[in-house]
């Protein structure tokens, strides 16, 4: 079995996954990994590629200390409505936001 070497390790939201995917889609076709991924994506994908970027600058900008790009592509793909379900959503994670940060975070999800 051939090894295989991480270069980069980028997270992305389910939307730019879903692009990307029609790119490789459009130079032939995918493989069988390739087409349930799509129909996950299809399925599950809350958000153009233009917005989930938007909204993710705007998390960005707000500076909350220790906050990731993979908490943000979480945050975007998952669209907590509430507090309780974002305190969930990062539970698992060795983060800590404070509740005010919380709520501007869903200040700049749309509800």
């Amino acid at each position: 079995m051939s090894e295989f070497t991480i270069i980069e390790e980028n997270p992305v939201t389910l939307s730019i996954l879903k692009d990307q995917l029609k790119a490789i889609e459009k130079e032939g076709t995918l493989s069988f990994r390739g087409e349930k991924t799509k129909n996950y994506v299809e399925t599950f994908e809350l958000l153009s590629s233009k917005d989930s970027k938007k909204f993710s600058e705007e998390i960005k900008e707000l500076n909350i200390p220790r906050l990731r790009d993979r908490h943000i592509v979480k945050i975007l793909d998952i669209m907590p409505k509430d507090l309780d379900s974002l305190k969930i959503l990062l539970s698992g994670e060795t983060l800590t936001i404070n509740s005010e940060d919380m709520k501007k975070i869903l200040d700049v999800i749309p509800q």
